[in-house]
């Protein structure tokens, strides 16, 4: 059974919510969910400080993990990060 990137994004084993939470708490609670993590495992953020825009996919790099995927409305930013 092949799944759409959609199905595949709600398969999510941990999601972290910072909504509400500024620079630097966001990427903070995804490095403990990164730790917490075994490779190749997605985890869903979901975060309001525009900051996260510019500072998770640095984690991401900078870390070797892949940002599969990011999404935003103009409030509210969604990335899904594959532990590397």
């Amino acid at each position: 059974m092949n799944l759409t990137s959609d199905q595949k994004m709600n398969d999510a084993c941990m999601k972290v919510d910072a909504s509400g939470l500024t620079c630097p708490e966001p990427v903070m609670m995804l490095h403990n969910a990164v730790r917490d993590a075994s490779p190749g495992d997605l985890i869903e953020v979901v975060a309001t400080d525009p900051s996260t825009l510019r500072d998770i996919p640095r984690f991401c790099s900078f870390l070797e993990h892949e940002l599969v995927k990011q999404e935003d409305d103009g409030q509210t930013y969604m990335f899904w990060i594959k532990k590397g």
